[in-house]
């Protein structure tokens, strides 16, 4: 009798626990799903998870174990190589797209589609930033930035700032012993971008901010837990430091246009604060301070990872490296007696280091997924994607397609040659009226770093086994741990 009723209260136990791990999965489908009647038969493969958290938990720990790509996988093995998912991230209804042709249809398609940011990352890059604004305000905004940025007149001129920072660097760091190489390339990019937007050379200020902007990125790919603790709250406290920062000097501008000072040289602030529209508005402080806080994140960052991993890829490849540095020894050799200086002509004569650029750009992948929104209900690959839903386009899945590359995360530069990549399989500034407006920038800090370090230097890491994190971004645990040698005093 008192087994019996033992086993009947095991089981009464083991049911309700069913029936409530039954019912918190079902909640998100039925707050989502069954709201688009008959539409919701149509939706991709997967399942929405469990309420407010969704599939964060299974992301987050794919992307804090050795194997990111896990995360992906899961979704493969369990609903098939279908390359579009369904699933509840970052606190929204979601599909995630995996395949060449559908991402770049996604980001293309600025009819259907509009960005799709979370509104957590809102808060920290800014509602007046690019990821935010409407598509004519970001029209209106890439015009200007795009030809003091990119143009070839502002490279021409940046080259020279680029090239004196990055010797003085090297040099410096050849004689500093162990440093954290990602640590001390984020400051070399850093005071690049400023140079390019504000003219500052200040190394109080320049400090501070690019402290702030690590605590920012930790956030940007957090879930939004505003707890001290947690690494959303810590990016928002940054967050409120940088704006204070950027305030005062737009103040500090503001007055000494009254006062009608004399300035170094025009930079990148006082475009955005002269620009005016059709009917003469001028951008406000919250305008220009958000366009500054979402370019000076993005412009020094994935530069100095992906100039890291350059260094690293060459470094752990001798005959990749002599490759490289023979290039770059020959463009010296045939310069003219009386050049002194790196022109862009000769950096557009990189052939080969451009080839490595491009591998690692591919194989490191810095964002591993951009947001983007439906306007509308929309038929994709045979599926519907709802009006209002998220649509996150994975990269790392088009860059690490084997239907698109032989061997995809083998390091090979040498793939690039006479190598068109399929369309939408090639995607590491994005694509589209949104793709990020600093491409060539980026990718002359990263040649001009690379040229000097294959002249004269090598690398030698301390902790060569180092694990690796993967957010915010790939990168080894220490920082990279190494000591930078001269190798020539040529």
């Amino acid at each position: 009798m008192e087994l019996g009723f033992i086993w009947a209260v095991l089981v009464g136990v083991f049911g309700g626990v069913l029936g409530v791990w039954w019912l918190l999965r079902s909640v998100n489908w039925w707050l989502y799903e069954t709201k688009l009647g008959d539409k919701r038969f149509s939706l991709p493969p997967g399942n929405l998870g469990w309420p407010y958290l969704g599939n964060m938990w299974s992301f987050l720990g794919a992307f804090k174990s050795s194997d990111p790509d896990s995360f992906i996988s899961s979704y493969v093995s369990r609903f098939g190589r279908t390359g579009i998912y369904k699933a509840f991230m970052f606190g929204s209804p979601s599909i995630i797209v995996t395949t060449p042709e559908v991402c770049k249809k996604i980001l293309t398609d600025d009819e259907n589609f509009k960005p799709g940011w979370p509104s957590a990352t809102m808060k920290l890059i800014g509602r007046k930033s690019f990821i935010g604004i409407t598509d004519e305000e970001h029209k209106r905004l890439r015009r200007l930035t795009a030809a003091p940025v990119n143009g070839h007149e502002a490279l021409s001129l940046y080259l020279q700032y680029i090239e004196d920072i990055v010797k003085a660097a090297l040099e410096k760091w050849s004689t500093m012993g162990e440093l954290e190489f990602l640590t001390e390339l984020r400051k070399l990019t850093f005071r690049i971008i400023m140079y390019v937007f504000l003219s500052s050379e200040s190394e109080n200020v320049m400090e501070t901010l690019e402290r702030e902007y690590t605590a920012l990125n930790y956030g940007v790919r957090a879930m939004a837990i505003n707890i001290p603790g947690f690494a959303y709250h810590k990016a928002l406290k940054a967050r409120k430091k940088l704006v204070a920062v950027f305030q005062s000097i737009v103040d500090e501008r503001r007055e000494r246009r009254r006062s009608h000072l004399p300035t170094s040289r025009k930079d990148m602030m006082d475009a955005l604060m002269e620009v005016e529209d059709e009917k003469g508005r001028r951008l406000n402080d919250e305008e220009i301070i958000d366009v500054l806080l979402m370019y000076l994140n993005a412009g020094h960052e994935s530069s100095g990872h992906i100039t890291m991993w350059a260094t690293l890829f060459l470094q752990g490849n001798p005959e990749l490296f002599q490759r490289a540095k023979e290039e770059q020894v020959a463009i010296v050799h045939n310069r003219p007696p009386t050049q002194e200086r790196l022109m862009l002509r000769e950096v557009r004569q990189m052939e080969y280091l451009s080839k490595v650029i491009d591998e690692t750009l591919r194989l490191i992948t810095f964002s591993s997924m951009t947001f983007r929104e439906a306007k509308t209900d929309i038929n994709i690959s045979g599926y519907t994607i709802p009006k209002g839903w998220k649509v996150l386009v994975w990269f790392r899945s088009v860059h690490l397609d084997p239907e698109s590359y032989h061997e995809p995360k083998e390091f090979n530069p040498s793939r690039w040659q006479g190598f068109t990549p399929r369309s939408g399989s090639y995607l590491p500034f994005g694509a589209g009226s949104r793709m990020c407006p600093g491409n060539d920038l980026a990718k002359l800090e990263i040649a001009v770093f690379l040229h000097y370090f294959l002249l004269d230097y090598e690398l030698v890491r301390v902790n060569r086994k180092c694990e690796l994190m993967y957010l915010p971004h790939s990168r080894p645990k220490d920082n990279c741990l190494a000591r930078i040698r001269r190798i020539s005093q040529g």
